[in-house]
């Protein structure tokens, strides 16, 4: 089954990305980042382009720094589906950052992306996936072959003996067949619930978040959850929204954080949810500035994909290059 394709995610280390953030009081508003003498009427109107234009706007976000007093749970998920909304507008062509035609070469991408980027896994999968189509193909591979196809990936010694066990698994219980449900993908060697949920949204369109790191640092940062363990993060969340959003939100999320929202200098001031965002100011708050921090296509860079979908190249994204381009 040919499947739309998903946010990069392996499973992760223990801590992996759960960052201590900074109190936002550290991060005030600074009037002179304004751009002009702000009055609450011009900072609303700012903030609503910004949606459709990060960082084309200077303008301070009305919402920055810590609430006065404590949010209500009707005002958190107002807020939250606000900012998704925000997100889907700036990210319309968001979509999984792996490659992969079927839902068997999305589990094996999928798991590759532990400890590494997907663009480098979208480098290597096309010489495995030559090499091995199916899953009775690679069950039978001679690991040390495929230790050296899996090599750029890092971890390729574990890695390989996950690919190729699922792949087994694959073969002996489920028919060659990767299954549809929860409860049977997480027993595959190398899938706990964040590759399963990757698999299940964008392969077989059954709804899942993605707690990769980008989204438990984003979720955090917005104080939709207090919560560390991926676990609970994952139950907080979807508790803000319709079962029916969870896996463009997870994209959505995910996006911001590898273009805009990065884990060590934000770009805030070319945030198009800003005015949205508690921890305004832990970053980069002069929009030429911020500007300059952006990445991927928002930076005017290539993609993680060397094969995206044609609405992200429509959008004036580029693909990223082979693993052997010059």
């Amino acid at each position: 089954m040919a499947a739309h394709r998903d946010s990069a995610v392996g499973e992760q280390g223990s801590d992996g990305g759960r960052e201590t953030e900074k109190p936002t009081e550290k991060a005030p508003v600074k009037k002179k980042s304004t751009g002009s003498a702000s009055t609450s009427a011009s900072t609303s109107t700012t903030a609503k382009k910004g949606a459709r234009a990060p960082g084309a706007a200077g303008a301070k976000p009305a919402a920055a720094g810590k609430p006065a007093k404590a949010e209500s749970r009707t005002a958190l998920v107002r807020r939250a589906r606000r900012i998704n909304r925000e997100l889907a507008e700036v990210f319309p062509y968001a979509h999984p950052e792996l490659d992969f035609e079927n839902p068997f070469q999305l589990v094996v991408a999928t798991v590759l992306s532990a400890q590494t980027t997907d663009l480098r896994v979208n480098q290597t999968t096309p010489a495995l996936f030559a090499k091995y189509p199916t899953p009775e193909d690679l069950a039978a591979a001679n690991p040390e072959e495929v230790e050296e196809i899996l090599r750029p990936t890092g971890f390729f010694r574990a890695k390989t003996r996950s690919v190729i066990g699922l792949s087994k698994m694959l073969a002996e219980d489920f028919g060659g067949e990767v299954p549809g449900r929860l409860e049977d993908l997480v027993k595959l060697p190398g899938v706990g619930r964040k590759t399963a949920f990757v698999v299940l949204g964008n392969a077989f369109g059954r709804p899942g978040i993605t707690v990769d790191t980008h989204f438990q640092r984003l979720v955090r940062r917005w104080k939709w959850t207090e919560e560390t363990d991926p676990d609970k993060i994952e139950a907080a969340v979807g508790a803000l929204f319709p079962k029916s959003e969870w896996t463009d939100l997870s994209h959505h999320v995910i996006w911001h954080g590898r273009r805009i929202c990065h884990a060590r200098k934000p770009a805030c001031g070319a945030c198009p949810i800003a005015p949205l965002c508690p921890a305004y100011g832990e970053g980069e708050t002069d929009p030429d500035k911020a500007r300059k921090l952006l990445k991927y296509e928002k930076g005017g860079f290539p993609g993680q994909r060397l094969n995206p979908p044609q609405a992200y190249l429509d959008a004036g994204g580029r693909p990223a290059p082979p693993l052997d381009a010059a």
